[in-house]
């Protein structure tokens, strides 16, 4: 069984994820890590972003979305830090979204969300659900997070087409590797917290370098939750292609101390007019008491009483 779900025909017009470091040619590489880093909006930035860009003939056109996975909720918050005082490995994620139909120019005002599991492998949302190896349950990590919104949040591209958030490094859970989901929205705004309306133009996850994610589950909290860890090469979801398939470039805060933290960033390239909300193969039924679409091996469990009766996507066909 796989998660991939990879389109074989090369077309300019359709969601997409590549890194800056694959478009050298076209010199997005230099700038898409510049702009992926800068903090602010500045005229200077998005003039060099727009001149390195039009220097290439078209983006590079890679990838197709991938499944969004059973444990997305609808109505996560507009914010950068979405730890809620969760434990982990600071990270600090920043994506820069392009417009793979108009020479990888900044999609301003594009709203990237993300989603991903707590240093145990749960869910906000989920977190009766099981990690699979041994782990302590969810209500032990003592935290002050609320168990349906913690480690989710929404960001609204600057002037550069960057977002920046301010998250813990992700935990793990059986059969997946460590990874993080992203969708990227145009179209709608901002309301009452959260974003509204408008379309997904990108679905897709983010992924972890094995050497780094293994010697962060050493640490603590994470060393608490042992078992069988799936490397990249073995993962459903993950089909090798590097930054083209959401492969993060990681940067250590402090080379010698991975509990410092890690900044990591990527371009995603999208089309603004086209919807793609996430694809993916799987079969198989359900386990009992797991979420709506999920495949029979993701994790069990089910959300709390209070969650909302929309909080599995009719959509996913994988495990996330």
């Amino acid at each position: 069984m796989t998660g991939n779900h990879k389109d074989t025909s090369i077309t300019r017009r359709r969601a997409l994820a590549v890194s800056g470091g694959t478009v050298a040619a076209g010199g997005l590489a230099v700038v898409g890590f510049q702009s992926a880093f800068a903090d602010t909006t500045d005229s200077t930035d998005a003039d060099a972003t727009d001149s390195a860009s039009s220097t290439s003939s078209e983006c590079m056109t890679l990838m197709s979305s991938v499944t969004e996975g059973p444990y997305y909720l609808d109505g996560a918050l507009v914010r950068k830090d979405i730890t809620e005082g969760k434990a982990g490995v600071p990270l600090t994620l920043r994506l820069t979204v392009v417009d793979a139909t108009d020479g990888c120019t900044p999609v301003k005002g594009a709203a990237v969300e993300i989603w991903h599991c707590d240093a145990w492998g749960y869910y906000s949302g989920y977190t009766t659900a099981n990690p699979g190896g041994s782990a302590p349950s969810e209500s032990e990590e003592g935290d002050s997070a609320n168990d349906k919104t913690y480690l989710r949040g929404y960001q609204i591209a600057n002037g550069n087409g960057v977002v920046k958030f301010e998250t813990i490094f992700p935990g793990w859970y059986t059969p997946r590797t460590c990874h993080i989901h992203v969708k990227v929205h145009t179209g709608g705004e901002k309301e009452d917290g959260t974003y509204e309306g408008g379309i997904v133009n990108y679905t897709g996850q983010l992924f972890f370098d094995d050497d780094i994610a293994e010697e962060i589950f050493t640490l603590e909290p994470y060393s608490k939750h042992t078992g069988d860890y799936t490397v990249l090469a073995k993962d459903m979801v993950y089909d090798g292609g590097g930054a083209s398939s959401g492969l993060l470039t990681l940067q250590a805060v402090h080379k010698k101390d991975p509990s410092k933290g890690y900044k990591g960033f990527l371009t995603l390239a999208i089309d603004p007019d086209t919807e793609n909300t996430g694809a993916g193969s799987g079969g198989g039924t359900p386990p009992s008491g797991a979420p709506s679409g999920a495949p029979s091996d993701a994790p069990t469990g089910t959300p709390p009483s209070d969650a909302p009766s929309d909080s599995a996507s009719p959509s996913a066909s994988a495990s996330s």
